[in-house]
């Protein structure tokens, strides 16, 4: 690393474990021992950066005392975060290393529309820290999961085959506002240094906290992946809820495409559903066979009330044994199409998640697989069901924010406006 490596350089080498002493920082950057002091002041001085316990290699090369380990401090803010699906909507606040410190669920409508569901996200996410004694100044940021395709650049969703009207819309700016209003609109020092929040605020007051919005299976993945496989180089994650999509976590980092479509494999046409329509306006869709929306709708002709995918989900934990037989049929036909998915990514982990993941669907998926898809493509790669369950969203989310506002030029930015 060039000498020039900046405090937020260094914090980056810390949350990582590549550097965890000033012995450690002054060797990876080639930073002199005074210059390294001096940066990490700034980052002790923002409350990001506690000492721990004596380092393992003690004592220091220079003499004296132990090297003392560095860590970053997960408690000087915390993260919000909301999956907001068809029916119902789950919000959490998290620490800053993802770890759910409460939550909340209610039943929503998206297609109410963006500008009444965030208003009334803002207030439920004002809600939950009142009602834990958690201070809203201590936010730092927002992270919210959507069941569409996201331009990242721009954080609108384009284009969402099943959240009509949502398009487009400013979804930052707008719950940024509402979280404002309904949690009292100045800022503290810990959210208004987010580094730029989307969307403006009258009276003089600080920014609002800043707002992330990603495709909910990606965020599922980045979650999975961060917190149970983060050596895994090559992470894929299907979701099969109301609809069908993917997440891809590649060296790390959430795969997105040219535009945020990567991922949306629930749109790919299939033999199975010639003649059937599906929500995306096209006909043939691996949605329109294999989702739980379909699932419930084959359910309801055949006299079963089932009216979404949590339906079919709750018949399947009662072993419901028609709508067993459905999600292994479904898992066949997902199981066709990831196994080009397989072939193209070859990742070490395949994931099932959703509202179908269970025993009939996964073994569905891995008779089509593992029959289709070459040997070499499957010799290495576990395919398994979600291990943090409904949580998995907003935990990548907590994980996507705390990225962003800590990387090295972001940090700095936000160190600036501290004034440390």
């Amino acid at each position: 690393m060039a000498n020039q490596a900046s405090a937020g350089d260094l914090l980056q080498l810390v949350r990582t474990g590549s550097a965890t002493t000033r012995g450690d920082l002054q060797r990876v950057t080639g930073l002199s021992r005074a210059t390294v002091g001096q940066r990490l002041d700034r980052l002790f001085r923002a409350g990001w950066l506690r000492e721990g316990d004596a380092a393992p290699s003690a004592p220091s090369p220079q003499g004296g005392r132990p090297s003392v380990r560095l860590e970053f401090d997960d408690r000087h803010a915390i993260v919000l975060a909301a999956d907001l699906e068809t029916r119902h909507s789950r919000a959490a606040a998290l620490s800053l290393t993802g770890d759910v410190l409460a939550e909340t669920s209610w039943p929503v409508r998206l297609s109410e529309g963006p500008e009444h569901v965030l208003g009334e996200l803002g207030a439920r996410f004002a809600r939950l820290l009142r009602d834990e004694g958690l201070d809203p100044a201590s936010v730092c940021g927002i992270g919210v999961a959507v069941p569409g395709p996201v331009d990242s650049g721009s954080g609108t969703l384009v284009d969402p085959p099943i959240m009509s009207g949502w398009g487009g819309f400013d979804l930052s700016g707008r719950l940024a506002r509402a979280f404002a209003e309904a949690s009292g609109s100045v800022r503290g020092p810990a959210g208004g240094s987010g580094g730029g929040a989307a969307g403006g605020f009258e009276g003089g007051d600080l920014p609002p906290v800043p707002v992330l919005v990603e495709n909910d299976a990606n965020l599922m993945a980045y979650g999975e992946q961060r917190t149970g496989w983060p050596e895994c180089r090559a992470f894929a994650l299907v979701k099969v809820s109301t609809g069908i999509g993917a997440g891809v976590v590649v060296d790390g980092t959430v795969y997105r495409g040219v535009d945020g479509g990567a991922g949306d494999i629930g749109h790919i046409r299939v033999p199975a559903g010639e003649g059937l329509d599906c929500m995306c306006g096209a006909q043939g869709c691996l949605a329109a066979v294999a989702s739980g929306r379909a699932l419930a709708a084959r359910l309801r002709a055949a006299g079963v009330p089932a009216a979404s995918g949590s339906d079919v989900r709750a018949l399947l934990a009662e072993g419901h044994p028609e709508a067993a037989g459905l999600a292994r049929q479904a898992g066949r036909q997902v199981g066709e199409v990831l196994a080009t998915v397989v072939t193209l990514l070859n990742p070490g982990v395949l994931m099932i998640a959703g509202d179908l993941a269970g025993t009939p669907f996964l073994t569905g998926v891995r008779e089509l697989l593992y029959q289709r898809a070459l040997p070499r493509c499957t010799a290495h790669l576990d395919v398994v069901t979600s291990r943090l369950g409904d949580r998995a969203a907003l935990v990548g989310a907590a994980h996507l924010v705390v990225e962003h506002l800590y990387a090295p030029g972001r940090a700095e930015e936000r160190l600036t406006a501290l004034g440390v």
